[in-house]
């Protein structure tokens, strides 16, 4: 008892003299006021928000940054509303209805009375809502009080990036999550069209080939249903379309005639039954023959028109050329490239017996997987030849790929029993003779430059053995704006236009 009446007399004193510096020097005193700066997750939202320890019967006005995790740009627009809650009741409440500016909300809580609290974030913008909770939020008796159990200094190590420079560029954070990790075997690929979405067409006609464009070339767009070109055989003494058309429709004409002339009389019972099946036989023969060959033509000759919307892949008959019927004349695509031509070393013939995921580049940039968009592996090749050393995969792609048919693209295979592991985004890594580095996010705007172990890659995703706790948030864009931040040699000034 009597130590404990000893500390309570050492903590009066402190107080007492604290108490009697505020008032000495007050200004410095709130200069010196410590701030606290917390940063969390939701989801969707990230909120880092800055406010001067919460004493009772004290203003306490908060810097609220709101930034949408997809594409980590801030709140322009929207109404925040902040709780002080103790034991499930609010205690107090403030709404802001805007935004002081772009993704910082400015309210103010003045607390009633001491404890432990939590306060609530709600934001809401109309299309977007969200809620975020800090836990353990003390409120002190006292300005001197929250001095003596937090201090004044306010400074924080690694590197300073402000969220108004983060937003103002091409800039995005990811969480370091768990999941399943395969062996990776990284080689490349050939897009192809798939059967369904290729055809060659061939002359139906024999004659002379007039393009119905002046412009027709490899690559153009044509509909379907358009005529791309006319094969015509007026002028030619023999395969002359025109003239076999006559004699078809003459020949149709009189078949018809007769098939109607004897299905009256077999009708009536005048003519036998073996007779009126080979009219009628006759008269659907001469029908299918005329009909054949007029399909399709007019006075220029037979078209040849696009069996489906596309692009002109090859022309093997070129304007004013003479073909023969069941030439080729051309090739078209609908040029989705949905057939992708894997080639992988044969060393690898084993573990292709159990392939989980392929990744792929559907443009320069960017990846994709047969596992997200539902994709599968049609084929696995089995031999190899001195003509042919790799072995070939081939995988139906269900996205839209930009990349022109026979180009090459990377591809990794995911092969064999998984295994769980930390990952990040493989653009998070900061490559430098060989070692790796990522940007982790320590607050708001705070970051460090750390240090990893890379393992297997999966196409856009990279297994961290080391370096990393799962939680953690990596820069997956804008590492290097931030890396050359920490290498100018001075922080910025810190502080906002709130």
């Amino acid at each position: 008892m009597k130590h404990m009446v000893i500390i309570l007399c050492c903590l009066f004193v402190f107080s007492c003299n604290t108490e009697d510096k505020i008032k000495e020097n007050p200004e410095t005193v709130q200069e010196e006021f410590p701030t606290k700066s917390i940063t969390l997750w939701s989801d969707k939202t990230e909120l880092f928000v800055e406010f001067p320890a919460l004493v009772v019967n004290e203003p306490s006005k908060f810097a609220a940054h709101f930034t949408v995790l997809e594409g980590h740009k801030p709140i322009t627009k929207g109404e925040l509303t902040v709780n002080l809650i103790k034991k499930e009741n609010i205690e107090v409440s403030d709404v802001v209805s805007e935004p002081s500016s772009p993704g910082i909300f400015s309210p103010t809580i003045t607390p009633k009375s001491q404890g432990n609290y939590q306060l609530v974030f709600h934001i809401n913008t109309g299309d977007y809502k969200d809620k975020l909770i800090i836990e353990d939020v003390i409120v002190y008796n006292s300005k001197a009080i929250a001095i003596e159990a937090l201090g004044t200094g306010d400074e924080v190590g690694g590197i300073t990036f402000f969220k108004e420079q983060a937003w103002k560029m091409g800039f995005q954070t990811a969480p370091v999550i768990k999941k399943e990790v395969h062996e990776a075997i990284t080689t490349f690929g050939v897009w192809e069209a798939a059967p369904s979405d290729f055809q060659t067409l061939v002359a139906n006609a024999s004659g002379k080939v007039t393009y119905a464009k002046a412009n027709i070339t490899v690559g153009t767009y044509v509909k379907k249903g358009e005529t791309i070109m006319t094969v015509s055989g007026q002028g030619f003494v023999s395969n002359n379309l025109s003239t076999e058309i006559q004699k078809a429709k003459a020949i149709y004409t009189q078949a018809e005639a007769t098939y109607n002339r004897k299905k009256q009389l077999f009708e009536s019972k005048i003519i036998s039954k073996a007779e009126w099946e080979m009219v009628e036989r006759d008269y659907r023969i001469a029908k299918e023959e005329y009909q054949k060959l007029a399909s399709g033509y007019s006075s220029k000759g037979k078209s040849i028109k696009a069996p489906f919307n596309g692009y002109i892949q090859a022309l093997h008959a070129l304007n004013g050329d003479f073909v023969s019927e069941g030439e080729t004349l051309l090739a078209i695509t609908d040029s989705r490239s949905s057939l992708l031509k894997i080639q992988v070393s044969s060393k690898y013939a084993n573990k292709l017996q159990n392939i989980d995921n392929v990744w792929y580049q559907i443009d320069g940039e960017n990846w994709s997987n047969t596992k997200r968009t539902k994709g599968e592996i049609l084929s696995v090749d089995k031999s190899v030849s001195v003509d042919k050393p790799m072995l070939l995969v081939y995988a139906k792609v269900n996205d839209a790929i930009s990349m022109p048919i026979g180009s090459v693209t990377q591809a990794t295979l995911s092969v064999g029993q998984p295994e769980e592991g930390l990952v990040i985004p493989t653009s998070a890594l900061l490559e430098d003779y060989g070692n790796y580095t990522v940007i982790v996010q320590l607050s708001g705007e705070n970051f460090d430059k750390r240090q990893v172990t890379v393992g297997k890659q999966n196409g856009d995703e990279v297994q961290i053995l080391s370096g990393l706790k799962l939680g953690e948030f990596v820069v997956a864009k804008g590492a290097y704006q931030v890396k050359t931040a920490s290498m100018s040699g001075e922080a910025p000034a810190h502080g906002h236009a709130h």
